[in-house]
């Protein structure tokens, strides 16, 4: 058993530049959201603006992918609120720390608590989705596999 999984989720704290900041709104397209590095170098990412227009208070980008996950991103958790998917392409495969898998598909939504390990197992070829995360600054925990995997 992983120490995050006996433990609640340690909270993202916004930063100090997304704090300076006043709310406002934000509107972006395909082709306007800027590409932005991310978690993994084999996907690519678009910021939709919503970190600098909620003042760091959440973030939504566009994953997306023209090859399909050559290895597993490894058990891993999220130091955030929560995390929630929206796959608009594709699929992901995902297994949870209580041993169950779920593809998620086209037109299908995955909401992840902050703290809860996971890892990503196996994606389609093409796949793209939305990602909305609370706080903005997500942070990424390698972790053990629960017991048992």
């Amino acid at each position: 058993m992983t120490k995050m999984q006996t433990k609640a989720p340690a909270k993202a704290k916004p930063s100090a530049k997304s704090k300076a900041k006043a709310p406002t709104y934000a509107i972006e397209t395909r082709k306007t959201a800027p590409q932005i590095k991310g978690r993994r170098a084999f996907f690519k990412y678009q910021d939709l603006g919503v970190e600098a227009a909620s003042g760091g208070a959440m973030r939504a980008i566009v994953t997306s992918a023209t090859k399909g996950m050559s290895k597993e991103t490894g058990w891993h958790y999220h130091v955030c609120e929560s995390q929630f998917l929206y796959m608009i392409k594709g699929w992901v495969d995902l297994e949870m720390a209580d041993g169950t898998r779920h593809r998620v598909k086209a037109g299908q939504t995955m909401f992840i608590p902050g703290g809860l390990p996971h890892n990503e197992i196996a994606t389609s070829d093409v796949f793209e989705l939305i990602e909305v995360c609370v706080p903005s600054n997500m942070g990424t925990v390698p972790c053990d596999p629960p017991a048992g995997r």
